[in-house]
């Protein structure tokens, strides 16, 4: 998947009011922003466009607000934080309507450099509907688009897509830029041997996840509640776990594809299950892949950690997407971090798709050992299925 889109260093923006599409889709506790990750990954971008005398303003969704204006999922603390960490004011254009007279006559005020925020861009029916009035209003406030939030790319919105087709120019900022450079190197030029390791509770969200990387990687790592289905598949039995009985033909195909091409495709050996879903419930740890009744697996076990870290051990490229099992209890947690431990140990590229496995290895305390940690979940995911992002495609080419 050649790169080749414009980026922000292809144009001239000085004096131009440029429209950068942001990924601010944070977490908020009663207004206070709880991790700030999403803002430090814009700020690249909105530094070069500032430093190179843009008019600089800034869109993003927040939530799920329906079309509907709601007071706590607005933009507001989004601008204070934004000003805190710019160290110069970013104007809040706090207007229900996203775009308004009122709206325009502050950017007609803005001068180089000016950075400006307009309100959640949801509060907006039209926006997810990708509808082509809403569409033509934000363009009219820019001369140049920017998508710099690789979070929503895979979504064909008015902020990601349709403003693309009233804006002669739109780009891509760095964020986008390095998601493109890790993910689409890892998947498409890898430094072999090539593993992928997948976990996370379903089978049926990583369908078309296996079935491209299949036909790219080493190694194949299985993990999670996704396990399950192919260990049933494999004649196991599996107790009381997750288990997606329509995709026990599926994941017995996947096996037998991956034994034709000669990926090897790894399962859990043994599991740490207990007899409820729970963070008290007592860990026991089984002897081999059988799981008894009455029980349900929540981890992956001693041994499958020593046998995934010794494959990851020799990797030169690893892509992770989902963690290994209920890493948000400290009891079924191992397996998560047992891989998180491996790849921060690598001496090669590690790619981390988003997601839970994104927000394990911040909260581990390895995300400073890993070569990229993707910003969007589901966009990488579609990105690694091999799919083309609307927000992407929608930019101009070279």
């Amino acid at each position: 998947m050649k790169f080749n889109k414009k980026t922000i260093e292809d144009i001239q923006v000085k004096g131009k009011k440029v429209l950068v599409r942001c990924d601010f889709n944070v977490p908020l506790s009663e207004g206070a922003i709880t991790d700030v990750n999403r803002l430090v990954g814009a700020m690249p971008t909105i530094n070069y466009l500032i430093k190179n005398g843009a008019k600089v303003i800034l869109c993003s969704h927040l939530g799920k607000p329906n079309g509907e204006p709601r007071p706590e999922l607005s933009l507001a603390p989004v601008a204070k934080k934004l000003s805190e960490m710019l160290g110069s004011e970013v104007v809040f254009a706090a207007d229900s309507n996203v775009v308004s007279d009122n709206v325009k006559s502050e950017v007609a005020k803005m001068k180089d450099g000016d950075v400006l925020l307009l309100e959640n861009t949801r509060y907006r029916k039209e926006e997810t509907k990708n509808s082509e009035n809403f569409s033509k209003e934000l363009a009219s406030l820019a001369d140049i688009f920017v998508n710099d939030a690789f979070g929503t790319a895979h979504r064909a919105h008015c902020s990601t897509v349709g403003v693309t087709q009233f804006i002669e120019t739109s780009v891509c900022g760095y964020l986008i830029q390095k998601e493109l450079k890790f993910l689409g190197e890892a998947v498409d030029q890898p430094v072999r041997p090539f593993v992928a390791i997948l976990g996370g509770a379903k089978v049926s969200d990583k369908i078309d996840v296996i079935a491209n990387l299949l036909e790219k990687v080493d190694t194949l790592i299985i993990g999670g509640g996704m396990a399950f289905t192919f260990l049933k598949a494999g004649g196991y039995s599996i107790g009381s776990s997750l288990v997606e009985e329509d995709k026990v033909e599926y994941a017995k195909d996947m096996m037998q594809r991956a034994e034709a091409k000669g990926v090897k495709f790894l399962l859990p050996v043994d599991h740490i299950v207990a007899d409820r879903f729970s963070a008290e419930a007592k860990p026991v740890v089984t002897d081999n892949q059988n799981i008894p009744d009455g029980y349900m697996g929540l981890d992956i076990g001693p041994k499958t950690c020593e046998i995934y870290k010794g494959a990851i051990s020799i990797a030169k490229t690893i892509i992770w997407n989902g963690p290994m099992g209920v890493f948000e209890f400290a009891n079924f947690a191992k397996g998560t971090i047992a891989v998180a431990e491996g790849m921060s140990k690598v001496d090669g590229t590690t790619v981390i798709g988003g997601g839970d496995s994104a927000a394990a290895v911040n909260q581990l305390g390895f995300g400073d050992k890993m070569t990229h940690i993707s910003t969007g979940g589901g966009a990488s995911l579609e990105f690694l299925e091999g799919k083309l992002l609307p927000g992407i495609e929608a930019l101009t080419n070279k």
